[in-house]
């Protein structure tokens, strides 16, 4: 990919991988909510040896604004060959039990915005034939969990909207990536007590851009992930629905 378009680039995977891909010489268009810190990342790229850095400040729940968006990317940068889906919201699982109100903001940041981008960007895409889409999901989608289930839908929605989009766009010759990170140490999982299994962003992001520039359909990251969902997926549900996950 060297025409990138970043969207949710503040958040700390999404940092990482610019990182890498300014490394590279890429050209990047990044989006986020928080106007300073896109300044400070996109600041951060260019000395790192980004072809090129634009950005716009946009929160991503605006769908309205997502077909301008794209096209004022692909404006920029002369075209666009890639694009890496990197927001979303943990949210509070207990907040959304008690609230449908939170649990429609978690539903919408993670699985509506993402699914309203993916359409813009596929039918570019697939217009032109060609493309990387990179979408960071989770392990959490896999399945259902009593400590998460909010958070685990959104992500199982976009698993399953994925899925579907890969086998549309093959046939283009266009790439759907999608991403399933166990635990990672950012400030999202800050409040979490940390173990072995959390991983750094750096290594996050370097297994973003080998499933990329493998064109991977599916990728654990880390890898260790793929055997532990495996487990956890091959459990009863009579058993799975008493246990304390």
């Amino acid at each position: 990919m060297k025409k990138v378009l970043v969207l949710g680039a503040t958040s700390a995977i999404a940092q990482s991988t610019v990182r890498l891909l300014a490394a590279r010489g890429a050209s990047l268009y990044l989006v986020g909510r928080n106007a300073t810190n896109l300044d400070a990342v996109a600041k951060d790229a260019a000395t790192r040896g980004a072809a090129k850095v634009e950005q716009q400040a946009l929160d991503l729940n605006d769908t309205a604004a997502h077909e301008a968006l794209v096209e004022r990317a692909t404006q920029a940068l002369g075209g666009l060959d890639g694009a890496l889906i990197a927001h979303g919201v943990l949210g509070d699982q207990k907040a959304c039990e008690r609230s449908w109100v939170d649990a429609e903001q978690v539903l919408r940041t993670n699985f509506l915005s993402a699914a309203s981008l993916l359409t813009v960007l596929a039918n570019r895409f697939e217009a032109q034939k060609a493309g990387t889409l990179v979408v960071i999901s989770s392990v959490a989608g896999d399945r259902g969990r009593q400590s998460n289930y909010v958070y685990g839908a959104s992500k199982g929605a976009l698993n399953v909207f994925l899925q579907g989009l890969r086998n549309r766009l093959a046939p283009s010759g266009v790439a759907v990536v999608t991403v399933k990170p166990g635990f990672v140490d950012t400030p999202m999982t800050a409040h979490l007590p940390k173990n072995k299994l959390f991983a750094s962003p750096d290594k996050v992001a370097r297994g973003i851009l080998r499933a990329a520039d493998g064109r991977k359909n599916e990728v654990y990251v880390p890898g260790i992930w793929a055997l532990i969902m495996l487990i956890i997926r091959s459990i009863p549900e009579g058993i799975f629905k008493r246990l304390k996950l």
